[in-house]
C-alpha cells in the first residue's frame, strides 16, 4: 500500500500556478467514485446506452481534468491509494496508460497481487483507454511471466475485440488457472471457433473457474453438448456467474431443454418454499425462455410485492413491452421490508436488486396482453419470443441499439449463439466505442 505523510500538504507544494488543487482533488475523487457507479449501471435493468453515455462523459471530463493537471494529477491519484479501491486504482491506471509513464504503469501493475480490487481497477482502465494508448503495453503483458499480468493482457484483448493470435492458443495451454481461464474467456468472446476443441477439453479441468470459462467459451463457439451440462449446474447458483450461466444455457439450449430447465427450477421452488431464491430464478428463467404461454402466470405474480417487479421484467423480456413508457406501471408501490434493514443482527447487507425496476400494474398489463393477437398466435404455435419477436440476429441488433443494459447483455449472447464465431458485443465498453460499432450517432442526450 502506498504511504505518504501529509499528502495534501506535500502535493500542494508541487502544484503549478495554473493548477487549482481543490479542483484537481475533486477530479480525482469523482473519477474514482463514478467508476464505482458505472460498475452498477452497466448491469442495470433501467439504464440504456444513452444514459450510460451521460455517465461516461462525466468520467471522461474528470479524467481530462487530471490529465491537464499533469504530474500533480498523477500524484493526487497516487495519494488516493491510502484508501485503495477499484475506482482509485482505475483513475491512477488511466493516468499511467494515457501518459505512457512506465514507472507509474509498473507501480499500478505491482498493486494487482497485493490489493483485492486492483485487478478489476486495472482491467477497467485497460478497457477504458483507447487502443492507441495500449500500443506495446498489451504485448508486454501477454509476454509476462506473472500470471496476473498475462490475464490482464487477455482481458484487454477481449475488451477491445483484438485477436492476439498465437498467444491466445498458448494461453489455453498455460499451467496457471488464472491465465487459462482468462484465455478461455477471450477465446469465446473473440469468436475463435478454431479453438473450440481446446475449450471442450478444458471443461474437464480440476479448477472450477477454468471449467466455467471453458463451458462458456465452448458454448459461444458452437458446442451444444458438454458445455450446456456445466452451465445448467452453474445456473443453480445465486451468483453473478450463475446469472450469466442461466442466461446462456436458456438461450443456447436446443429443443425442449430450456423448458426442462425451467421445470427444474419450478420443482425446487415447490420443494423448498422457504428459499425465495429458487422462485426468483424460476421467474428469471421463464423470462429468458421467452415462451409466451407463461405470460399469464407472470401477470398473476405481479400481485405479489416481493416478486412483482422481477415478474414485470420477465414479462418485458418475452413481450418487448416497456412498462414505464406504455403506462403499464403503478406509482403506488406496496410496502416492503426495508432492504438492507437497520437490524444490526441482519447479516444481509446486499442492495435490493429490483430497486430500479418499475412496479407493474397487473390490471393494466392484463388488459394490454389481451390485445396482443400476434403474440397469442405465437403462443398457439409454441414459438419462443425475444423482446416481442422471434429470436434473430436483427432482433438482437435492435435490442443492442435500443434496450437496457440487462436486455443488451441477453442480446449480445443471442447474437453469438445464432452465429458461432461472432465476437461478443461488449456492452460495458465506453459508450462512444459502442456507438461506433452499432452505427449510432456519436452524441449524448
Amino acid at each position: 500500500m502506498l504511504t505518504c505523510s501529509s499528502p495534501n500538504a506535500a502535493l500542494s507544494r508541487h502544484a503549478t500556478p495554473r493548477v487549482v488543487p481543490v479542483v484537481v482533488q475533486q477530479h480525482a475523487e469523482e473519477s474514482a467514485m463514478l467508476r464505482h457507479v458505472r460498475s452498477v449501471l452497466v448491469r442495470a435493468p433501467h439504464v440504456g446506452l444513452l444514459h450510460l453515455g451521460r455517465l461516461d462523459e462525466r468520467i471522461a471530463a474528470h479524467l481530462d481534468g487530471l490529465a491537464v493537471a499533469g504530474e500533480y494529477g498523477s500524484k493526487l491519484c497516487l495519494a488516493a491509494l491510502e484508501r485503495p479501491g477499484c475506482g482509485e486504482v482505475f483513475a491512477l491506471a488511466v493516468r499511467a496508460l494515457e501518459s505512457r509513464d512506465e514507472a507509474l504503469i509498473e507501480h499500478v501493475l505491482a498493486l494487482v497481487p497485493a490489493l483485492p480490487d486492483a485487478a478489476r481497477g486495472v482491467a477497467s482502465a485497460l478497457g477504458w483507454v483507447s487502443a492507441a494508448d495500449l500500443k506495446g503495453i498489451v504485448r508486454t503483458l501477454l509476454a509476462s511471466a506473472e500470471p496476473a499480468r498475462r490475464a490482464l493482457g487477455f482481458a484487454a484483448c477481449r475488451m477491445h475485440q483484438v485477436d492476439p493470435g498465437r498467444v491466445l492458443q498458448d494461453g489455453l495451454a498455460a499451467e496457471q488457472p488464472l491465465v487459462r481461464a482468462a484465455a478461455l474467456r477471450a477465446a469465446g468472446e473473440l469468436g475463435r471457433v478454431d479453438l473450440l476443441e481446446q475449450a471442450r477439453q478444458a471443461i474437464d479441468h480440476e479448477h472450477p473457474e477454468v471449467v466455467f470459462q471453458a463451458a462458456v467459451a465452448a458454448c459461444l463457439l458452437g458446442d451444444r453438448q458438454a458445455s450446456l451440462g456445466v452451465l445448467a449446474d452453474a445456473a443453480l447458483q445465486p451468483t453473478p456467474q450463475g446469472d450469466r450461466a442461466l442466461a446462456l444455457v436458456m438461450t443456447a439450449s436446443p429443443g425442449d431443454v430450456p423448458s426442462a430447465i425451467a421445470r427444474g427450477f419450478s420443482k425446487r421452488a415447490q420443494d423448498q418454499p422457504d428459499d425465495k431464491g429458487h422462485r426468483r430464478r424460476l421467474i428469471r428463467a421463464l423470462g429468458l425462455l421467452g415462451d409466451p404461454r407463461f405470460v399469464p402466470w407472470l401477470i398473476e405474480r405481479m400481485a405479489e410485492p416481493e416478486i412483482a417487479r422481477l415478474s414485470g421484467e420477465a414479462f418485458c423480456w418475452i413481450t418487448g413491452a416497456d412498462l414505464a413508457r406504455m403506462d403499464l406501471e403503478t406509482l403506488q408501490a406496496p410496502p416492503l421490508p426495508e432492504h438492507p434493514s437497520e437490524d444490526p443482527n441482519d447479516d444481509d447487507v446486499s442492495l435490493d436488486e429490483d430497486d430500479s425496476l418499475p412496479w407493474p400494474d397487473a390490471a393494466k398489463v392484463q388488459a394490454w396482453w389481451a390485445k396482443q393477437t400476434l403474440m397469442h398466435a405465437a403462443t398457439a404455435a409454441g414459438q419462443r419470443l425475444f423482446e416481442g419477436e422471434a429470436p434473430s440476429a436483427a432482433a438482437a441488433q435492435r435490442v443492442l441499439r435500443e434496450g437496457t443494459q440487462r436486455s443488451r447483455a441477453r442480446a449480445a449472447l443471442l447474437a453469438c449463439v445464432l452465429q458461432p464465431g461472432l465476437k461478443l458485443f461488449q456492452i460495458a465498453a465506453r459508450t462512444r466505442r459502442q456507438q461506433r460499432a452499432l452505427g449510432l450517432p456519436m452524441r449524448v442526450m
